[in-house]
């Protein structure tokens, strides 16, 4: 394995602020989280957004007319479009960024909102960087609290982040290994290691140790027209999977039949939920 340790000018990423979808269908999606264990806690101050809690796991549903625009058919009902990072300056962490060639992202700020810095990600995805130097998160700023809502929701059975999987182009492995090296001081894990349930792919990990990206090209053979380039699936680490599936299926949370995937201990996959997605558990102590 590689050195942890991001090279001088390189941001320090501290983990995963919030992950966003785009749907058309946020009640239902909504629905499928409430099952998951996660609850609504506040709303986007302007736009047609809500955010979505559990432990320290923030899910943002944005089903605003323009968030799907530029969707094709096949990926218009829910879409994972976006992942923030937590960086120990984000300012920073943008410019060196922006001096690495990634392509800025155009800010969409409105009256008493924050001006996100975000690039570009895979498939029309993007990449915000976010920092709690004040010590007040973003959300306290850009939402405005539910009626009654608790922002410290307990997780169900230790949930917590632990990285998203990216599906990319043929021969574009090192492309991207190289995109989060550089600009994000992300590391790739050595060939063969992998976690959860989809052992194939590259594996790159945060400094901190506490984000994983999973980089997963087309099969040989397979149709490519039909392979959609973005991030495809959240994973959430737990310290104990068995029980962690058990505890969702008690909520209405179906499951990949484990013989289908290999080692139950190591990770599970949920059936396909609502617009096609579906969440991976990973094996992952805090």
């Amino acid at each position: 394995m590689e050195n942890d340790k991001p090279t001088t000018g390189q941001p320090v990423i501290e983990g995963i602020e919030f992950v966003e979808y785009a749907t058309r269908q946020p009640e239902a999606f909504g629905a499928v989280l409430e099952a998951m264990g996660f609850r609504p806690v506040a709303r986007h101050r302007s736009r047609n957004v809500l955010l979505y809690r559990q432990g320290d796991v923030n899910v943002i549903i944005n089903s605003d007319a323009r968030a799907l625009a530029r969707e094709p058919g096949a990926r218009a009902d829910v879409v994972l479009k976006a992942l923030a990072l937590r960086v120990g300056d984000a300012g920073e962490a943008y410019r060196h960024a922006l001096e690495c060639g990634a392509h800025p992202l155009t800010s969409r700020a409105g009256p008493m909102e924050l001006n996100i810095p975000g690039i570009h990600g895979p498939g029309g995805a993007v990449l915000f960087l976010l920092d709690r130097r004040a010590g007040v998160p973003f959300y306290w700023v850009d939402f405005l609290p539910l009626q009654d809502a608790d922002f410290n929701v307990p997780p169900v059975a230790g949930v917590h982040f632990f990285g998203v999987v990216q599906y990319i182009l043929q021969g574009e492995t090192d492309k991207w290994c190289d995109f989060y090296g550089q600009m994000l001081g992300f590391t790739r894990l050595a060939e063969g290691v992998h976690f959860g349930v989809l052992p194939r792919g590259a594996i790159m990990k945060s400094a901190c140790g506490g984000v994983f990206m999973q980089f997963v090209e087309p099969p040989a053979g397979s149709d490519f027209v039909h392979w959609q380039e973005g991030f495809v699936r959240v994973g959430l680490g737990v310290p104990d999977v068995e029980r962690a599936v058990a505890e969702l299926e008690a909520r209405g949370i179906r499951f990949v039949d484990a013989s289908l995937l290999g080692n139950r201990e190591m990770g599970a996959l949920t059936c396909t939920l609502v617009g096609g997605t579906q969440f991976e558990l990973v094996h992952h102590e805090v």
